[in-house]
């Protein structure tokens, strides 16, 4: 009861943010392909109830469906079917793999973790089984691990997987170039879906985009929506590069039509952000009311929302939420970006000694994140520390001058208090 009252006050949001109605049938066509894997798995199981092999291909569609359209109500559905597998068939790899992928999804780092390491003691050479292990060590902030499961991975299988975890390895580490160049690898490579090679057009116009370059990641968006219609990572994608350019009513409509396809909280506060800049302030209360909602519904539906819950509250809501939000998240995920969280969640409490150390902590890899840099910047200022702030603000600005519609403005002004160069 507690799920279907947030989707009824879901629902009301949606229609008074007053986006205009999605395009059902580009909504249809780009989804169907996952709707038929469904229905045929479902019509397996009516006909033979305990085929496990089917309840672990219908739980992997129902976790492609929730990266199509954002409805976190499938991950109850993939978990039953996932229990009732094994229970059945306790060695099924398959049900192993979509268990860890169900977690991650979730946010369920430590459990993640432990499904995978059930399925590679099954099977030391699936590079499926290692890419779950790898994501939620990295998580977990166990980053030697996860490079060097990684590097198992893409030796095992090189693949659009293992390349775009490449990628991300390289960009935690500061390597944007190299970073860019497996990403393209991820792409060429090609996936067993079309949303696969979308998302992977996506990872890597946001890319380019954190490093300023709006005409590359304009173009890799739009890739995007060529091999999958609909996409909506690749409408927000867009969006951000109207708003980039300072095009925000056309930027805030771009969201909304994202948000009506898939209302995931990152779109729907990015539509709050905008519609403020744009100077909307109704329409920016309407997005953060629909996010909080959105937050809620997916903590019922067993998503761990702690990260983005600071980061939110931090920026939109209450210094003091944000702070043990922050603080949860250290616990059950202590990522760099985690310790990002927490640093700009104690900067926003006024604890700014304690800010600045889990700001060190956050930069500990060398990612250069112009978010993470600003968030450096603001807290040095704060105490004092006006060599090393200006030598922050400055990189952000310079790694990509539109990082934030909300904050990129206040570093320019900040550094420019400074005595430096915005």
């Amino acid at each position: 009861m507690k799920c279907v009252a947030l989707m009824v006050a879901v629902a009301a949001l949606l229609s008074a943010c007053g986006g205009g109605r999605p395009d059902r049938m580009v909504q249809r066509v780009a989804a169907s392909q996952t709707d038929r894997l469904i229905a045929s798995n479902q019509a397996l199981l009516r006909a033979a109830p305990n085929d496990t092999t089917a309840m672990a291909a219908l739980a992997a569609a129902y976790l492609q469906k929730v990266r199509e359209v954002g409805d976190p109500v499938y991950y109850p559905k993939a978990e039953a079917l996932l229990g009732t597998a094994l229970k059945l068939q306790a060695d099924n790899g398959e049900a192993l793999i979509q268990m860890g992928a169900l977690s991650l999804g979730r946010h369920r780092f430590r459990d993640a973790l432990d499904w995978g390491d059930r399925a590679i003691a099954l099977d030391p050479y699936s590079a499926r089984a290692l890419g779950v292990a790898g994501d939620a060590q990295i998580e977990l902030g166990r980053y030697d691990e996860a490079f060097a499961t990684f590097q198992r991975m893409v030796d095992m299988r090189p693949d659009l997987s293992s390349y775009a975890r490449v990628s991300y390895v390289r960009e935690l580490t500061g390597d944007a170039d190299g970073a860019i160049e497996a990403m393209r690898a991820a792409v060429g490579a090609g996936g067993p879906a079309p949303e696969n090679v979308a998302y992977a057009e996506v990872l890597l116009g946001n890319l380019y985009f954190d490093r300023g370059d709006l005409y590359q990641a304009e173009s890799a968006y739009r890739a995007a929506l060529t091999a999958f219609a609909g996409h909506v990572p690749a409408w927000a994608g867009l969006a951000r590069v109207l708003a980039a350019r300072g095009r925000y009513a056309e930027a805030a409509g771009l969201y909304r039509r994202a948000v009506d396809l898939n209302p995931a909280p990152d779109y729907v506060i990015a539509l709050g952000e905008v519609s403020a800049v744009a100077g909307d302030a109704a329409a920016a209360h309407r997005a953060f009311e629909l996010a909080v909602a959105q937050q809620r519904l997916f903590a019922a539906n067993g998503v761990d929302l702690d990260r983005e819950q600071a980061l939110f509250e931090a920026d939109h809501g209450d210094p003091a939420a944000a702070l043990s939000a922050a603080r949860w998240a250290m616990a059950d995920r202590p990522s760099v970006h985690s310790a990002d969280a927490l640093a700009w969640a104690l900067y926003r409490t006024g604890d700014l000694q304690d800010a600045l150390e889990a700001s060190r902590q956050a930069r500990r890899l060398g990612t250069r994140d112009a978010l993470m840099l600003f968030h450096a910047g603001a807290i040095e200022a704060g105490l004092g520390l006006r060599d090393q702030a200006r030598a922050h603000l400055a990189e952000a600005l310079t790694i990509n001058p539109h990082f934030s519609v909300l904050h990129a403005p206040e570093a320019r002004k900040a550094l420019t208090a400074l005595g430096g160069m915005p």
